[in-house]
Parts: structure tokens; C-alpha cells; sequence
């Protein structure tokens, strides 16, 4: 992927933050570090949006797939729990779950002091989630058992490098 040329200008939301360091301030470093961190995020976007493709196949919305995702891969959680972890409101959380409850694919249960309803998914949801994970994965192993193995050595080491950058986010 070739680099991008771009102009980092604050965002207009930034305009409330701390003013960004003057033009001269800006070390070669900082320059690289930004330059590869902008083509990190758009090879991560493009990445996710060709596996998502795959997804189609489970019959279920990018929506529903995403929440389902957080509880079978995460753990059971309240509604606003769920949307949270989703960063959207609560009301269109409850839509989405209700779809998910109406394909069978999650359930509602009290907490132990009744007080407040768990959302988990069901062994059919489970199920899905499973297999949409296997279709991207596949999907991905086939682009990667094209490249050379010094290739893959590389991307191994990337992806060791890319986890502990997620780590410090």
C-alpha cells in the first residue's frame, strides 16, 4: 500500500483541546509515527471491511453481528453494558438485541438479586458467531498462504508488534 500524503491538521472537534506544537516543533519521528499510524488505520479499516463481506453469508446485520460478537467472545451483559461496549444508546441497543431474541440467538435472564436482566448468548448464537469467525478467518489464511514465508515471517512479527500497540492504547 503506498504511503499517504496528507497534512495533519487538528480535527474541529480538537479546537477545544491543548494547541497542537508549532510546524517546527513536529520532529521527523512524530512525522513517520503519524504517517504510519494513518496507513495502519486505513489498512485495518480495509481489512475489516473485506472480511465483513463473509459475514453476509450468516443471514444476520453488521449490527446484530457486532453485538452478538461482544457476548460470546466477551461475557453476559446488561443492556447498557451491551451498548456501551457498542457506543450507541440504549434504545437502539434494545432494538438490536430484540431482533436477536426474535432469531433465538440471545437471552434475557435476572441477576441473582432479580434487580437487573443479563443478556447471553444462546448455543445457537454461539453457533453463528463460530462460523461467521471461521468463514473471515479462512477467508484470510488463503490471502496469507499466498504470500512467501519470508513474507509471513514478517506479518508474524507485525502482528506481535500490533498487538502490544493495542495494548498501550
Amino acid at each position: 500500500m503506498p504511503p499517504v500524503k496528507r497534512e495533519f491538521r487538528p480535527s474541529p472537534k480538537a479546537t477545544t483541546s491543548p494547541p497542537s506544537p508549532p510546524a517546527e516543533a513536529i520532529t521527523e519521528t512524530d512525522l513517520a509515527a503519524l504517517e504510519l499510524a494513518d496507513q495502519l488505520h486505513s489498512a485495518a479499516i480495509h481489512l475489516l471491511r473485506r472480511l465483513r463481506v463473509r459475514d453476509r453469508e450468516s443471514g444476520v446485520g453488521p449490527a446484530q453481528l457486532s453485538a452478538l460478537s461482544v457476548l460470546v467472545f466477551g461475557a453476559p451483559k446488561s443492556l447498557g453494558e451491551l451498548a456501551d461496549a457498542e457506543q450507541v444508546r440504549p434504545p437502539t441497543m434494545s432494538r438490536i438485541v430484540a431482533g436477536l431474541q426474535r432469531s433465538g440467538f440471545v437471552r434475557r435472564f435476572a441477576t441473582e438479586d432479580g434487580r437487573r436482566i443479563r443478556l447471553e448468548a444462546t448455543p445457537k448464537g454461539v453457533s453463528l458467531m463460530w462460523e461467521a469467525r471461521e468463514r473471515r478467518v479462512n477467508s484470510l489464511a488463503t490471502a496469507v498462504a499466498g504470500l512467501p514465508e519470508p513474507a509471513r515471517q514478517q506479518l508474524h512479527q507485525a502482528v506481535r508488534q500490533l498487538q502490544q500497540v493495542i495494548r498501550d492504547l
